[in-house]
């Protein structure tokens, strides 16, 4: 009778313990993810929202998002990297140019003409990164680490053939590499993040812009500015500018390891090509958006590039010195990110 009342006890007790185990096995979170790109672009629906709704497939809906597009939770774009790196948030999307010199040496791949498609580049940044830059995100975790396409001149009133076209001209640029580029080139630089560029074009305080094709629509770039400028690829690509996707460190460390491992399989390499080539692909459409409008489209043929890559080529120098004070190998470093970009440049059909 005693040892049939134990186990009914015993019984009774992995009963009531079981659901609480079935709990913990099933828990669930939901994820704070926040960027800038407004909630019409290509970036924000084609690569954000799809890698959101994976994340969420992949875990069988155990793993939520609140999406915030257009800095809808407060801050500016430069404080995206610390809302993850402090908690506000959980996951952002932003530039790590955005704050100058805090990230040197991914600077590499927004030096000019060196990217040669976007998602081979973005391969190459995440290699780079986990080989000779890997405490540069030490602060957050990395998800993915991505470029955009081949950057393009938007001018309001004037057409770019040569770099002599661009003097005088206030021209606003991401990041400090590319903003000293149009230094180099004649330009007057103008940073500022990518929301502020259509009111800074429309209210005449710059002249044009530097952006990939596939963000002219989400800042109404094609009816701001009338003359763009694009590189043959034949002779390189003008710039690019480099992403970063990462997530609070201590929120993916609080993730069971079932959800960790579904976070893990929505990053990387793969992750990274995958938010690259999806970009780069949504610069037909916003190159189209500048035809239908009958906007003047110049490409600037490979021998021209030439004396685009010549003034340019300080900034590669410059950059190269500013590592070497730091304490990196600058020309090491650079040697790297070209050989990482011509490696996945073969394996990637452009």
């Amino acid at each position: 009778m005693i040892q049939r009342r134990k186990l009914i006890q015993s019984g009774a007790a992995m009963a009531f313990g079981a659901p609480a185990l079935v709990g913990f096995a099933q828990q669930s979170v939901t994820l704070k993810f926040h960027t800038f790109m407004s909630p019409q672009s290509n970036v924000w629906i084609n690569m954000h929202k799809a890698w959101m709704d994976k994340v969420t497939a992949d875990s069988n809906g155990r793993i939520k998002f609140e999406a915030y597009p257009a800095m809808q939770l407060g801050g500016s774009p430069v404080q995206l990297y610390d809302q993850a790196k402090d908690g506000v948030v959980d996951v952002v999307w932003t530039l790590p140019g955005n704050t100058p010199g805090r990230f040197p040496r991914i600077e590499a791949f927004e030096l000019p003409f060196m990217m040669n498609n976007a998602e081979a580049t973005s391969r190459a940044y995440w290699e780079y990164v986990q080989t000779v830059a890997k405490d540069e995100f030490r602060d957050v975790h990395p998800i993915a680490l991505q470029v955009h396409g081949p950057g393009v001149i938007h001018m309001r009133d004037k057409q770019v053939k040569t770099a002599a076209d661009l003097v005088g001209s206030k021209v606003r640029g991401p990041t400090r590499q590319i903003t000293k580029m149009l230094g180099y080139l004649g330009a007057t630089p103008v940073g500022m993040p990518l929301p502020a560029i259509t009111d800074s074009l429309s209210k005449g305080v710059i002249d044009g812009c530097v952006i990939p094709w596939e963000v002219v629509p989400a800042v109404k770039v094609q009816e701001l500015a009338k003359f763009h400028s694009e590189f043959d690829p034949a002779g390189g690509a003008l710039y690019t500018t480099t992403f970063v996707m990462a997530m609070n460190k201590a929120k993916y460390a609080s993730l069971p390891p079932d959800l960790k491992a579904v976070i893990d399989k929505n990053s990387g390499i793969e992750t990274s090509g995958w938010l690259g080539k999806v970009q780069q692909g949504g610069d037909i459409a916003g190159r189209e958006s500048a035809v239908k409008l009958g906007n003047s489209i110049y490409t600037v043929p490979p021998a021209e590039a030439q004396e685009f890559k010549r003034k340019a080529r300080l900034v590669e120098v410059e950059w190269m010195q500013d590592m070497d004070k730091r304490g990196f190998d600058g020309k090491q470093l650079l040697d790297t990110a070209r050989s990482l970009i011509a490696k996945h440049g073969k394996l990637v059909k452009g």
